[in-house]
Protein backbone atom coordinates (compact mmCIF):
# COMPACT_ATOMS: atom_id res chain seq x y z
CA UNK A 1 0.00 0.00 0.00
CA UNK A 2 3.17 2.14 0.90
CA UNK A 3 4.34 2.13 -2.40
CA UNK A 4 0.92 2.35 -4.09
CA UNK A 5 0.53 6.43 -2.40
CA UNK A 6 4.52 6.76 -3.52
CA UNK A 7 3.48 6.24 -6.82
CA UNK A 8 0.90 8.11 -6.84
CA UNK A 9 2.40 11.24 -5.01
CA UNK A 10 5.44 10.60 -7.70
CA UNK A 11 2.95 10.68 -10.75
CA UNK A 12 1.07 14.18 -8.97
CA UNK A 13 4.68 16.35 -8.85
CA UNK A 14 5.56 15.19 -12.52
CA UNK A 15 2.23 16.22 -13.53
CA UNK A 16 2.35 19.44 -11.58
CA UNK A 17 5.78 20.11 -13.30
CA UNK A 18 4.52 19.08 -16.43
CA UNK A 19 1.76 21.63 -16.83
CA UNK A 20 4.05 24.30 -15.41
CA UNK A 21 6.64 23.50 -18.32
CA UNK A 22 3.51 24.02 -20.55
CA UNK A 23 2.53 27.16 -19.24
CA UNK A 24 5.70 29.02 -19.66
CA UNK A 25 6.41 27.45 -23.40
CA UNK A 26 2.69 28.68 -24.33
CA UNK A 27 4.52 32.50 -24.14
CA UNK A 28 3.30 33.15 -20.52
CA UNK A 29 7.21 34.53 -19.89
CA UNK A 30 7.19 38.05 -19.37
CA UNK A 31 10.42 38.64 -20.60
CA UNK A 32 10.01 37.66 -24.05
CA UNK A 33 6.96 40.43 -24.50
CA UNK A 34 7.28 43.24 -26.55
CA UNK A 35 4.69 45.52 -28.55
CA UNK A 36 4.89 48.30 -31.13
CA UNK A 37 3.78 51.70 -30.63
CA UNK A 38 3.09 54.03 -33.13
CA UNK A 39 2.28 58.04 -33.00
CA UNK A 40 0.09 59.84 -35.18
CA UNK A 41 -1.18 63.49 -35.27
CA UNK A 42 -3.40 64.66 -38.03
CA UNK A 43 -5.20 62.46 -40.43
CA UNK A 44 -6.49 64.07 -43.66
CA UNK A 45 -5.03 67.38 -43.03
CA UNK A 46 -2.57 68.27 -45.74
CA UNK A 47 -1.78 71.95 -44.18
CA UNK A 48 0.51 69.97 -41.89
CA UNK A 49 2.68 67.07 -43.92
CA UNK A 50 4.94 66.93 -41.12
CA UNK A 51 2.32 65.93 -38.71
CA UNK A 52 -0.38 64.59 -41.06
CA UNK A 53 -1.11 61.13 -42.42
CA UNK A 54 -3.79 60.48 -45.22
CA UNK A 55 -6.90 58.59 -43.99
CA UNK A 56 -6.09 55.97 -47.38
CA UNK A 57 -2.28 55.47 -45.48
CA UNK A 58 -3.97 55.34 -41.87
CA UNK A 59 -6.65 52.67 -43.07
CA UNK A 60 -3.64 50.62 -44.90
CA UNK A 61 -2.25 50.15 -41.46
CA UNK A 62 -5.17 49.39 -40.04
CA UNK A 63 -5.29 46.56 -42.51
CA UNK A 64 -2.33 45.27 -42.61
CA UNK A 65 -2.56 45.00 -38.34
CA UNK A 66 -6.08 43.70 -39.30
CA UNK A 67 -4.73 41.02 -41.73
CA UNK A 68 -1.57 39.71 -40.29
CA UNK A 69 -3.92 39.49 -36.44
CA UNK A 70 -1.89 42.22 -34.69
CA UNK A 71 -3.67 42.18 -30.68
CA UNK A 72 -4.08 46.04 -30.82
CA UNK A 73 -4.22 47.64 -27.55
CA UNK A 74 -4.64 50.42 -25.77
CA UNK A 75 -1.70 52.22 -24.38
CA UNK A 76 -2.34 51.01 -20.76
CA UNK A 77 -3.76 47.85 -21.77
CA UNK A 78 -0.60 47.36 -23.39
CA UNK A 79 1.47 47.71 -20.52
CA UNK A 80 -0.57 45.55 -18.20
CA UNK A 81 -0.05 42.71 -20.95
CA UNK A 82 3.95 43.41 -20.52
CA UNK A 83 3.43 42.21 -17.03
CA UNK A 84 0.86 40.22 -17.03
CA UNK A 85 0.97 36.14 -17.37
CA UNK A 86 -1.04 36.17 -20.75
CA UNK A 87 0.70 34.11 -23.98
CA UNK A 88 2.88 36.00 -26.20
CA UNK A 89 1.28 37.84 -28.78
CA UNK A 90 1.88 40.36 -31.96
CA UNK A 91 0.77 43.50 -30.23
CA UNK A 92 0.17 46.82 -31.80
CA UNK A 93 -0.44 50.19 -30.73
CA UNK A 94 -2.27 53.21 -31.71
CA UNK A 95 -1.38 56.83 -30.16
CA UNK A 96 -2.78 59.87 -30.96
CA UNK A 97 -1.08 63.22 -29.86
CA UNK A 98 -2.98 66.34 -29.48
CA UNK A 99 -6.42 65.70 -30.01
CA UNK A 100 -7.35 67.45 -33.58
CA UNK A 101 -10.55 67.71 -35.35
CA UNK A 102 -8.97 65.88 -38.03
CA UNK A 103 -8.39 62.77 -36.07
CA UNK A 104 -12.23 62.96 -34.93
CA UNK A 105 -13.42 63.41 -38.62
CA UNK A 106 -11.01 61.07 -40.31
CA UNK A 107 -9.41 58.68 -37.98
CA UNK A 108 -11.94 57.44 -35.57
CA UNK A 109 -14.20 56.68 -38.08
CA UNK A 110 -11.48 54.13 -39.89
CA UNK A 111 -10.69 52.77 -36.02
CA UNK A 112 -14.30 52.04 -35.05
CA UNK A 113 -14.54 50.47 -38.68
CA UNK A 114 -11.99 47.98 -37.95
CA UNK A 115 -12.84 47.61 -34.08
CA UNK A 116 -9.67 48.74 -33.03
CA UNK A 117 -9.00 50.80 -29.93
CA UNK A 118 -6.57 53.62 -29.07
CA UNK A 119 -5.15 56.38 -26.81
CA UNK A 120 -6.13 60.10 -27.40
CA UNK A 121 -3.36 62.28 -25.69
CA UNK A 122 -4.65 65.69 -25.23
CA UNK A 123 -3.49 68.87 -24.13
CA UNK A 124 -6.14 70.42 -22.37
CA UNK A 125 -5.37 74.01 -22.63
CA UNK A 126 -6.76 73.88 -26.66
CA UNK A 127 -9.51 71.56 -26.08
CA UNK A 128 -12.27 73.28 -27.89
CA UNK A 129 -10.82 75.62 -29.76
CA UNK A 130 -9.73 76.09 -33.68
CA UNK A 131 -8.89 72.95 -34.76
CA UNK A 132 -9.38 70.69 -31.80
CA UNK A 133 -11.65 68.43 -30.46
CA UNK A 134 -14.07 69.68 -27.62
CA UNK A 135 -14.83 67.97 -24.29
CA UNK A 136 -18.71 66.59 -26.09
CA UNK A 137 -16.38 64.71 -28.92
CA UNK A 138 -13.60 63.65 -26.77
CA UNK A 139 -16.50 61.88 -24.84
CA UNK A 140 -17.71 60.45 -27.52
CA UNK A 141 -14.32 58.78 -28.61
CA UNK A 142 -14.10 57.65 -25.08
CA UNK A 143 -17.03 55.97 -24.95
CA UNK A 144 -15.80 54.19 -28.28
CA UNK A 145 -12.70 52.46 -26.68
CA UNK A 146 -10.11 55.52 -27.13
CA UNK A 147 -8.32 55.95 -24.22
CA UNK A 148 -7.76 59.53 -22.52
CA UNK A 149 -4.26 60.23 -22.04
CA UNK A 150 -2.55 63.45 -20.38
CA UNK A 151 -0.29 65.52 -22.59
CA UNK A 152 -0.37 68.35 -19.81
CA UNK A 153 -2.00 70.87 -20.32
CA UNK A 154 -0.10 74.10 -22.69
CA UNK A 155 2.33 71.62 -24.53
CA UNK A 156 4.71 73.50 -23.90
CA UNK A 157 8.44 73.76 -24.74
CA UNK A 158 9.47 72.36 -20.81
CA UNK A 159 12.98 72.33 -21.65
CA UNK A 160 13.35 76.01 -22.83
CA UNK A 161 11.94 76.95 -19.39
CA UNK A 162 15.07 77.97 -16.51
CA UNK A 163 15.41 75.08 -14.56
CA UNK A 164 15.00 77.12 -11.58
CA UNK A 165 11.08 77.18 -12.61
CA UNK A 166 11.22 74.12 -15.00
CA UNK A 167 10.05 70.93 -12.87
CA UNK A 168 7.39 73.25 -10.47
CA UNK A 169 5.65 74.85 -14.27
CA UNK A 170 5.68 71.13 -15.63
CA UNK A 171 4.11 69.07 -12.32
CA UNK A 172 1.31 71.80 -11.88
CA UNK A 173 0.49 71.48 -15.89
CA UNK A 174 0.23 67.38 -15.23
CA UNK A 175 -1.86 68.18 -11.99
CA UNK A 176 -4.32 70.90 -13.64
CA UNK A 177 -4.58 68.77 -17.17
CA UNK A 178 -5.71 65.86 -14.65
CA UNK A 179 -7.72 67.73 -12.77
CA UNK A 180 -9.98 69.03 -16.08
CA UNK A 181 -10.37 66.00 -17.36
CA UNK A 182 -11.32 64.99 -14.48
CA UNK A 183 -13.82 67.26 -14.04
CA UNK A 184 -15.18 67.12 -17.58
CA UNK A 185 -15.19 63.57 -18.51
CA UNK A 186 -14.85 62.08 -14.95
CA UNK A 187 -12.08 59.68 -15.69
CA UNK A 188 -8.41 60.01 -14.67
CA UNK A 189 -6.06 59.50 -17.34
CA UNK A 190 -3.07 56.67 -16.61
CA UNK A 191 -0.43 57.14 -19.37
CA UNK A 192 1.23 60.51 -20.05
CA UNK A 193 3.25 61.91 -23.25
CA UNK A 194 5.91 64.30 -22.69
CA UNK A 195 5.17 67.46 -25.21
CA UNK A 196 7.57 66.81 -28.24
CA UNK A 197 9.07 63.89 -26.75
CA UNK A 198 11.17 66.05 -24.76
CA UNK A 199 12.26 65.68 -21.33
CA UNK A 200 14.69 65.35 -18.81
CA UNK A 201 15.71 62.69 -15.57
CA UNK A 202 13.27 64.73 -13.41
CA UNK A 203 10.86 65.09 -15.56
CA UNK A 204 10.61 61.75 -15.84
CA UNK A 205 10.51 61.30 -12.24
CA UNK A 206 7.51 63.73 -11.59
CA UNK A 207 5.68 61.59 -14.09
CA UNK A 208 6.33 58.74 -12.02
CA UNK A 209 5.58 60.53 -8.67
CA UNK A 210 2.18 61.55 -10.49
CA UNK A 211 0.86 58.18 -10.11
CA UNK A 212 1.15 56.94 -14.28
CA UNK A 213 1.82 53.72 -15.35
CA UNK A 214 4.05 54.60 -18.16
CA UNK A 215 4.92 57.87 -20.52
CA UNK A 216 5.11 58.38 -24.17
CA UNK A 217 8.31 59.60 -26.22
CA UNK A 218 9.12 59.90 -29.31
CA UNK A 219 12.32 58.48 -30.23
CA UNK A 220 11.56 55.18 -32.47
CA UNK A 221 11.98 51.74 -31.33
CA UNK A 222 9.92 48.93 -29.84
CA UNK A 223 8.67 48.71 -25.86
CA UNK A 224 9.60 45.36 -24.03
CA UNK A 225 9.38 44.09 -20.68
CA UNK A 226 11.99 45.11 -18.55
CA UNK A 227 12.62 48.08 -20.30
CA UNK A 228 11.60 52.01 -19.10
CA UNK A 229 8.50 52.24 -19.30
CA UNK A 230 8.30 55.95 -18.88
CA UNK A 231 10.39 56.71 -21.88
CA UNK A 232 8.30 54.35 -24.20
CA UNK A 233 9.37 54.87 -27.86
CA UNK A 234 6.91 55.09 -30.80
CA UNK A 235 7.43 54.95 -34.29
CA UNK A 236 6.08 58.16 -36.47
CA UNK A 237 3.44 58.01 -39.24
CA UNK A 238 3.58 60.95 -40.73
CA UNK A 239 3.68 61.70 -44.75
CA UNK A 240 7.05 60.88 -45.29
CA UNK A 241 6.97 57.79 -43.11
CA UNK A 242 3.25 56.36 -43.36
CA UNK A 243 3.51 54.53 -46.98
CA UNK A 244 2.38 51.03 -46.29
CA UNK A 245 5.48 49.24 -46.73
CA UNK A 246 7.48 51.24 -44.26
CA UNK A 247 4.25 50.69 -41.61
CA UNK A 248 4.64 46.80 -42.46
CA UNK A 249 8.36 47.27 -41.92
CA UNK A 250 7.99 48.93 -38.39
CA UNK A 251 5.22 46.55 -37.62
CA UNK A 252 7.47 43.72 -37.91
CA UNK A 253 10.53 45.17 -35.78
CA UNK A 254 11.73 43.98 -33.02
CA UNK A 255 13.26 45.40 -29.56
CA UNK A 256 17.11 45.57 -29.50
CA UNK A 257 16.97 45.58 -25.78
CA UNK A 258 19.61 47.26 -23.68
CA UNK A 259 21.69 46.31 -21.26
CA UNK A 260 23.11 49.87 -20.02
CA UNK A 261 23.26 52.94 -21.76
CA UNK A 262 25.78 56.00 -21.01
CA UNK A 263 24.69 58.63 -21.17
CA UNK A 264 21.55 58.00 -19.53
CA UNK A 265 19.83 60.71 -20.31
CA UNK A 266 18.68 62.66 -23.62
CA UNK A 267 20.35 66.36 -23.16
CA UNK A 268 23.22 67.72 -25.53
CA UNK A 269 25.52 68.89 -23.57
CA UNK A 270 28.67 71.07 -25.46
CA UNK A 271 30.18 67.75 -26.97
CA UNK A 272 28.38 68.50 -30.47
CA UNK A 273 29.23 65.21 -31.44
CA UNK A 274 28.00 63.15 -28.73
CA UNK A 275 29.40 59.66 -28.18
CA UNK A 276 26.64 56.87 -27.03
CA UNK A 277 27.85 53.94 -25.42
CA UNK A 278 25.05 51.19 -25.01
CA UNK A 279 25.49 47.33 -23.79
CA UNK A 280 23.72 44.84 -25.79
CA UNK A 281 22.44 41.31 -25.05
CA UNK A 282 24.02 39.42 -28.50
CA UNK A 283 22.39 36.12 -28.01
CA UNK A 284 20.78 35.06 -31.76
CA UNK A 285 21.55 38.39 -33.26
CA UNK A 286 24.05 38.57 -36.75
CA UNK A 287 26.34 41.21 -35.02
CA UNK A 288 28.40 41.72 -38.16
CA UNK A 289 25.02 43.40 -39.85
CA UNK A 290 25.09 45.78 -36.76
CA UNK A 291 24.91 49.55 -38.28
CA UNK A 292 23.77 53.01 -36.97
CA UNK A 293 22.48 55.72 -38.13
CA UNK A 294 21.96 59.70 -37.34
CA UNK A 295 19.14 61.76 -38.47
CA UNK A 296 20.63 64.46 -40.63
CA UNK A 297 24.12 62.61 -41.05
CA UNK A 298 26.22 59.82 -40.78
CA UNK A 299 27.39 57.96 -37.88
CA UNK A 300 30.57 55.77 -36.69
CA UNK A 301 29.75 52.87 -34.45
CA UNK A 302 32.54 50.74 -33.29
CA UNK A 303 32.53 47.34 -31.05
CA UNK A 304 34.88 48.09 -27.70
CA UNK A 305 33.88 45.32 -25.91
CA UNK A 306 32.55 41.33 -27.32
CA UNK A 307 31.69 38.30 -25.51
CA UNK A 308 29.13 35.30 -25.02
CA UNK A 309 27.12 37.43 -22.62
CA UNK A 310 27.29 40.91 -24.03
CA UNK A 311 28.23 43.27 -26.30
CA UNK A 312 29.26 47.06 -25.91
CA UNK A 313 29.34 49.58 -28.78
CA UNK A 314 29.63 53.44 -29.35
CA UNK A 315 28.08 55.55 -31.43
CA UNK A 316 29.01 58.84 -32.54
CA UNK A 317 27.92 61.76 -35.03
CA UNK A 318 30.50 62.22 -37.78
CA UNK A 319 29.27 66.05 -37.94
CA UNK A 320 28.05 68.05 -35.24
CA UNK A 321 24.41 67.83 -34.37
CA UNK A 322 24.20 70.81 -32.84
CA UNK A 323 22.47 72.84 -35.80
CA UNK A 324 18.93 70.61 -35.22
CA UNK A 325 16.86 70.45 -32.11
CA UNK A 326 16.24 67.14 -32.15
CA UNK A 327 18.32 64.07 -33.47
CA UNK A 328 17.87 60.37 -33.30
CA UNK A 329 20.80 58.03 -32.97
CA UNK A 330 19.85 54.62 -34.51
CA UNK A 331 20.94 51.02 -34.50
CA UNK A 332 19.50 47.79 -35.99
CA UNK A 333 20.59 44.61 -36.18
CA UNK A 334 19.30 41.69 -37.57
CA UNK A 335 18.80 38.29 -35.54
CA UNK A 336 19.14 34.62 -36.81
CA UNK A 337 15.48 34.42 -38.24
CA UNK A 338 16.03 37.89 -40.48
CA UNK A 339 14.16 39.95 -38.40
CA UNK A 340 15.41 43.72 -37.73
CA UNK A 341 15.89 44.81 -33.97
CA UNK A 342 15.74 48.44 -33.79
CA UNK A 343 16.99 50.94 -30.72
CA UNK A 344 17.06 54.80 -31.09
CA UNK A 345 17.92 57.25 -28.46
CA UNK A 346 17.02 60.82 -28.95
CA UNK A 347 19.34 64.09 -28.47
CA UNK A 348 17.77 67.16 -27.75
CA UNK A 349 19.27 70.98 -27.92
CA UNK A 350 17.22 73.06 -26.07
CA UNK A 351 19.42 76.21 -27.35
CA UNK A 352 17.39 75.35 -30.84
CA UNK A 353 13.79 76.83 -31.27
Amino acid sequence: MKHIHLFVLILIVSCSGKSRETAGSSGGSNEKKEFVCFIYHRVGDSRYPSTNTSPKDFEQHLEYLSTNHFQVLTFSEAVDYLKSDKPLRKTAVITIDDGYKSFFKNGFPLLKKYGFPATLFINTKTVGGGDYMNWAELEEVNKSNIEIGNHTHSHDFFLNQPSATRYKSFKQEIELSQSLISKHMDIRPKVFSYPYGEFDVEMKNIVKEAGFIAAAAQNSGVIYSGADLFECPRFPMSEAYSSADKFAEKASTKALKIINRSPDDYILSENKRPLLTLTIDPTDLQVKQLQCFVQGGDCELQIVERNEKKITVTLQAVKPISGRRRTLYTVTVPDSNGKWLWYSHLWINSKVD
